[in-house]
């Protein structure tokens, strides 16, 4: 019996620190690794018990072909051989007629480790595969962040320990980013109030000591309410501003006018009360930190509201003082050079680019050449991705050759013509960062592979070998890849490369001016920014649809987007269920545990109505992105739009409107 450390590899900002306890070739049990300095031994309730993924009854272990309808799971074993030759042959014929853009590979964060996360990207560079736009989470939060802070580094979380005034914003930190309450519980206990910001009392708003529930797809207008109130009442601190901080006075005689506190309530639906009782909170506090969620960057001005909570720090100094300043997403990804991996030199010329989020209509629409190939891994778009009716009638063309590579018989899965069995994060070799703290740390293989499984790297050489392709950057190992990685780091300063080899939690060194170090061409906070139109932040109203109810979807703490739907223990109750105000459910008439149906013009699904006051009238919600087998047909994102944010091109997934009636029984 020998204890091994390892990472969680799923796209969660956690991270965390992994103890495997295994005996010979067999994991017993996982758990939380002490010595980590941020996730400091505790795990989510679905990692706690990880050895359930890696042994469940329901792991593919062998490569399968499809041998009935698409959809209908009807698949037999074959060998890899098999498996190789019938994508090869399928791939080349398709390149004679088509050209290769006609193959589209698809993936995601299935695990974020930098080398199986860009596994295949060197093979369909190599290919020159049609490229795709991997949009689908929240690229208009990063650019609302740097359409003001440039490439200056986020606030660590850690900071947040020495504040006294802590912001939860978008954020349903214990569904999805649980580590983050120790730095908070710290802060607590020395004084600081927590507030919460959200479209629905989550669980963490009722962690918090005061909570706000917001219009959804209003952050941005109340961003500009708080800051009409620091202008006008003078609670600025004019000193940062005129040293490091471009645009104010323009946005102040501009914009903010406009932005009254009732005028804030009126967009919004927030109590002028409690607009200016944040205003002065935020600005009088000691050290104001902000910890921004994902979930308000999902809408149609997404970008735009990040681009406007960024001033607020900038108009109180809060860079300038201990505990202060605002994390959006941590840059640990800035210290590896990642296309060592994806090796964007193999392509020949520019590829065509095809967006995630609209992978429905790129299925259906496209004839520049149309795609007649699928390569899916690491993702489950036909349960993930939105407007899920249109995704499906794509998949189910006959003269479309999906190939799904996989630790489980996913949605998808079930309609690809060969599935190939992937291995999890304990067998085979990754190195991982952070977009919620600044560690790294190498994750080994703690087991051999289950059954017949590999991983994407080593699928995509075989791949790579089976297609002709010479290139030697195909015959290495991911141990050799790993050690080039660590060896050409590009973070600034030196990292202590031996104990991340070793296996040990790293933590990213920063400068002690950090926080100060303000990366934008002029060098300042630029709330004016003369590169993006409009050049002044102002507000944008969101999408919404033809309906009567905002639909918001939130996470799950039981899930993880749709991973660990394999497991029974998590899905065996409450799946599907709908949260309505008690107001609207009277004037419906509608009972609390009826089964209601959610409809627009994109689809309909089914539901088991909640009535509580946890959610506004008008607004109705649901936790969780549920395998098709759990719901009886269809997941919430038949209702959503393939619609993209205002900057990047990310989802709008929350951008939503719905009716609601009885579900015809």
């Amino acid at each position: 019996m020998e204890i091994r450390k390892s990472v969680c590899p799923y796209d969660c900002p956690d991270c965390c620190g992994l103890l495997v306890q295994v005996d010979g070739n067999r994991v017993i049990a996982v758990k939380g690794d002490p010595s980590h300095n941020f996730t400091r031994g505790t795990l989510c309730p679905k990692m706690a018990n990880y050895e359930r993924t890696v042994y469940s009854d329901r792991r593919l272990l062998t490569p399968l072909r499809r041998t009935g309808k698409k959809g209908a799971g009807s698949f037999s074993p074959i060998s890899w051989d098999e498996a190789l030759a019938e994508i090869t042959d399928r791939w080349k014929d398709i390149g004679k007629t088509y050209g290769y853009k006609a193959i589209l590979p698809y993936s995601y964060a299935g695990t974020m480790g930098l080398i199986q996360y860009r596994g295949y990207h060197a093979l369909f560079n190599a290919l020159g595969a049609s490229e795709l736009d991997r949009t689908i989470c929240a690229p208009a939060k990063a650019y609302g962040w740097s359409a003001v802070m440039g490439a200056t580094l986020p606030t660590p979380p850690q900071d947040a320990q020495k504040s006294d005034f802590i912001i939860l914003w978008s954020l349903s930190m214990l569904a999805t980013n649980i580590h983050f309450k120790h730095d908070i519980d710290i802060a607590r206990k020395n004084g600081a109030k927590i507030w919460c910001i959200d479209t629905y009392e989550t669980k963490t708003a009722q962690y918090a000591d005061h909570f706000i529930r917001i219009r959804p797809g209003t952050d941005g207008a109340l961003a500009l309410g708080i800051l009409h109130i620091l202008e006008k009442e003078n609670l600025i601190d004019t000193d940062f501003i005129k040293n490091h901080v471009l645009g104010w006075q323009e946005l102040s005689s501009q914009v903010l006018p406009r932005y009254t506190l009732s005028h804030t309530e009126e967009i919004t639906g927030v109590p002028a009360s409690q607009i200016s009782a944040l205003a002065h909170k935020y600005a009088r506090s000691r050290a104001p930190f902000i910890r921004l969620g994902s979930g308000l960057s999902r809408y149609a001005n997404g970008a735009m509201t990040v681009r406007l909570i960024c001033c607020l720090p900038a108009t109180v100094g809060a860079y300038g003082k201990i505990g202060g300043g605002m994390l959006t997403s941590a840059f640990g990804s800035k210290a590896f050079d990642k296309d060592i991996v994806a090796k964007s030199s193999f392509r020949k010329d520019q590829g065509r680019v095809i967006n995630m989020c609209q992978l429905g209509d790129a299925l259906l629409d496209r004839t520049d050449p149309p795609i007649k190939a699928i390569y899916v891994y690491s993702s489950n778009p036909a349960c993930t991705a939105p407007d899920q009716n249109r995704v499906i009638k794509g998949l189910l063309r006959e003269d479309l050759f999906t190939v799904v590579h996989e630790r489980f018989m996913t949605d998808t899965a079930r309609y690809a013509d060969i599935v190939l069995p992937a291995t999890t994060s304990l067998e085979h070799d990754d190195i991982y960062y952070s977009y919620g703290h600044y560690n790294l740390q190498l994750g080994r293989a703690v087991i051999p592979p289950f059954g017949e499984s590999r991983s994407n790297f080593q699928t995509a050489c075989l791949l790579a070998k089976s297609m002709g392709l010479k290139q030697s950057f195909f015959l290495q190992s991911e141990e050799q890849l790993i050690e080039k990685i660590i060896k050409h780091n590009i973070w600034p300063l030196p990292i202590n490369e031996k104990e991340l080899l070793s296996g040990n939690p790293v933590e990213l060194p920063l400068s002690e001016n950090y926080k100060m170090d303000f990366r934008t061409p002029s060098g300042r906070i630029e709330i004016l920014n003369p590169r993006e139109a409009p050049e002044l932040p102002d507000f944008i109203p969101p999408n919404g649809d033809d309906g009567e109810f905002w639909l918001i979807n939130a996470p799950d703490p039981r899930i993880l987007d749709s991973s660990f739907n394999e497991r029974e223990e998590l899905t065996r109750s409450d799946i599907m269920v709908l949260f309505m105000h008690p107001e609207d459910a009277g004037r419906l008439r509608l009972t609390d545990g009826q089964r209601v149906t959610a409809w627009n013009l994109r689809g309909q699904a089914d539901f088991t109505l909640r009535i509580t006051e946890r959610t506004a009238p008008g607004h109705v919600v649901t936790e969780g992105v549920w395998w098709r087998e759990h719901t009886k047909g269809c997941s919430v994102n038949v209702l959503t739009s393939q619609r993209l944010t205002d900057r990047a091109g990310g989802s709008t997934f929350y951008d939503v409107c719905v009716n609601i009636k009885a579900a015809d029984l």
